[in-house]
C-alpha cells in the first residue's frame, strides 16, 4: 500500500489534488493511504515551498499547482 502525502494549507488547488489521487486510486483499485498535511512547517520540512506537494512513500513527486489525471495515474501504478 503506498502512503501518499497531500501538502498544502487546504487551498482549492490541494483539495482537487486529494481528489484526483482518491478518484484515480479507486479506479485502479489500488489501495493507499492518504494523509493531509497542512501545518507549514511540516510542509517545509520536505523542502516543499510551493503548494500542493505530493509525497509518495517519504519522496516529493510533485509540488506547485494541480497534477494531471496521467501523472498520477502513473504514481499509482509504479511498483502496484
Amino acid at each position: 500500500m503506498k502512503n501518499i502525502k497531500v501538502l498544502g494549507s487546504g487551498c482549492a488547488n490541494c483539495k482537487t489534488t486529494q481528489k484526483i489521487i482518491e478518484d484515480i486510486a479507486k479506479e485502479k483499485g489500488i489501495e493507499i493511504e492518504l494523509e493531509k498535511v497542512e501545518d507549514i512547517a511540516d510542509i517545509m520540512g520536505f523542502g516543499v515551498m510551493s503548494t500542493p506537494g505530493v509525497v509518495i512513500d517519504g519522496k516529493v513527486v510533485h509540488s506547485g499547482g494541480v497534477p494531471d489525471r496521467k501523472t498520477v495515474a502513473e504514481w499509482l501504478v509504479i511498483d502496484s
